[in-house]
């Protein structure tokens, strides 16, 4: 496992899958099932495997050798297996120190089109929900892909699929994964129903030498990111980790950028009034988050100005400012301010209070409790 597959976001993972499919490469998909105990990555992680290398990581180092010698059992076989790790024993090999203290499942199979449906609907910003057979009176590795909109696509009968819409319903919402097992007269099936969220978007308003590095670690997250300049020709060179670069006048906003509740806005050009005009027609959005450069002084100037044209900030309003912006991490050079930025818009999208983990009790990681679907 190379350092670049370790630190692979999801949504690049995906794009490698894609690509495998595109280009008809014989390759293995596999994914983590089910964690029993602690590991580093839970249900629903992903490992391509194929004859450059393939993408991502199932742990951090502790199975993927072992992964890769399988795979080429699971094309030479051309089916789907399902295989246990237990790594919670000192006298095992597995267990020595390998940063993982759980027994893990993971799903080998041989990657066909009908993953296909979930890379596009990721790619389009849908969220969609992989629903993989892993045991009972189906075959294993059928597979069906799921959004809320248009329900389900794939080889899945019609008797689990109604079954499974509330089940995968609620994991997608929860941007979970879990095994699911469904009950009828038809027969007894398990399915792993993988949540998978589209990335969310960052908007970074400004173009100074500080906004490359918000940019740069939004990137590494996973987040999409859209440079918006106010003044000055930009290009795609000038912050080649972006998606997206814009150039517009601060009433425009609004017009270059499309904002929704799964945007999330950082506002650092440094200018006031370029500022206090951003503000304003970002609080006409949905957005729930805007992060605000500079100090609180500074907005209490800007909420002066809106009070003497007659307009008064609700509360829910209020609520989504975010000023001065970023978590209290220490430090002022360019990389801590952007680590202290990125930390508090993940920390917003997760619905998340900052907190020592020292201090949290109990799992990490939330655990969903869908039950079964009979």
């Amino acid at each position: 496992m190379t350092d670049t597959n370790w630190g692979m976001v999801e949504t690049d993972v995906l794009a490698a899958i894609g690509n495998a499919i595109e280009r008809e490469r014989e390759a293995v998909l596999a994914t983590v099932i089910d964690v029993e105990g602690s590991a580093y990555r839970r249900p629903g992680a992903k490992m391509l495997i194929d004859e450059d290398g393939g993408a991502g990581s199932l742990t951090a180092g502790c199975l993927e050798d072992e992964v890769r010698e399988l795979a080429s059992e699971v094309l030479d076989a051309g089916r789907p297996r399902i295989e246990t790790y237990d790594l919670m024993g000192d006298d095992d090999v597995w267990g020595l120190g390998m940063g993982c203290n759980g027994i893990i499942t993971v799903l080998l199979e041989p990657l066909e089109a009908s993953y296909r449906p979930a890379v596009e609907h990721v790619t389009n910003g849908i969220d969609c929900a992989v629903v993989t057979v892993t045991g009972g009176d189906r075959p294993l590795g059928e597979r069906g892909v799921y959004d809320s909109e248009d329900g389900f696509v794939g080889d899945l009968p019609e008797w689990m699929t109604e079954r499974l819409a509330e089940p995968t319903t609620a994991l997608l919402e929860a941007g979970r994964s879990e095994t699911v097992e469904v009950e009828t007269d038809e027969g007894t099936v398990e399915v792993f129903v993988d949540g998978i969220e589209a990335p969310s978007k960052l908007v970074v308003v400004g173009s100074g030498p500080d906004v490359g590095p918000v940019i740069e670690l939004a990137a590494r997250v996973g987040l999409r990111s859209t440079v918006v300049a106010f003044r000055g020709a930009l290009s795609a060179g000038d912050f080649p980790a972006a998606d997206a670069v814009r150039t517009t006048s601060p009433p425009k906003l609004r017009e270059a950028v499309d904002f929704d509740d799964d945007t999330h806005v950082v506002v650092m050009t440094h200018n006031f009034i370029d500022d206090r005009l951003a503000l304003e027609e970002l609080l006409a959005t949905p957005v729930p988050y805007i992060g605000l450069m500079g100090p609180h002084e500074r907005f209490e100037e800007i909420c002066e100005e809106f009070a003497a044209e007659g307009v008064e900030l609700a509360e829910e309003d209020i609520n989504r400012i975010y000023t001065p912006i970023g978590l209290d991490l220490g430090g002022d050079s360019p990389y801590r301010i952007a680590y202290s930025i990125v930390a508090e818009v993940l920390a917003v999208e997760s619905d998340r209070t900052p907190r020592h983990l020292a201090e949290h009790t109990g799992p990490i990681h939330e655990r969903q409790a869908i039950g079964g679907a009979e």
